[in-house]
């Protein structure tokens, strides 16, 4: 089973984490819940005609532990490539071993990119046009990528396009994530 490290719980981390999970990946996203949506109060979210940051918040963490994301109150300390995957050290000392890091921490996240040889500048950490940085299984999204340009809608939408290029890269094909009613 691919395993995925999503760094920073705000709305680009969870929308990450929650494709990951609802498609069968072992998503483990590390933070505090303690992301600058607390201090939002959405109108510009298409499908929200108003909620406040922190309503938002509790609604995407459930969501995402629903669909069997680990959710972890521990921040991330370090992050180090080890045989061709990635060790995630975290404050209370517990290392994980991933294929995969989703960086979505817009305060920590340069600190931790750059042991690993992923470039940054003021202008945010250099993602292409999936979020994927220079360095092999890293992605960089929110935030973290776009510093001067981001909104919680957008922060959400680079998570999912993160998530899907992972899908798909693991898939060997395109991969999609539309939901049908059921019948009935």
């Amino acid at each position: 089973m691919t395993t995925i490290a999503v760094i920073g719980d705000g709305p680009a981390g969870l929308s990450a984490a929650l494709f990951l999970a609802k498609n069968g990946a072992e998503v483990t996203v590390y933070g505090g819940d303690e992301t600058a949506m607390h201090y939002a109060l959405l109108r510009n979210y298409l499908g929200i005609e108003e909620r406040s940051g922190s309503e938002f918040q509790r609604h995407a963490r459930t969501q995402v532990a629903g669909y069997g994301a680990t959710l972890l109150d521990d921040e991330v300390t370090a992050i180090r490539q080890a045989g061709g995957r990635f060790v995630v050290t975290t404050g209370a000392g517990r290392e994980d071993t991933v294929d995969y890091v989703v960086l979505a921490a817009a305060k920590k996240g340069s600190a931790l990119a750059e042991p690993l040889g992923v470039p940054s500048s003021s202008d945010g950490v250099e993602v292409d046009g999936e979020y994927r940085t220079v360095v092999d299984r890293v992605y960089a999204v929110g935030r973290l990528a776009r510093p001067a340009r981001s909104q919680a809608i957008i922060s959400a939408g680079a998570g999912a396009v993160a998530a899907l290029d992972i899908l798909s890269r693991e898939a060997g094909e395109d991969v999609t994530d539309w939901d049908s009613p059921q019948d009935g």
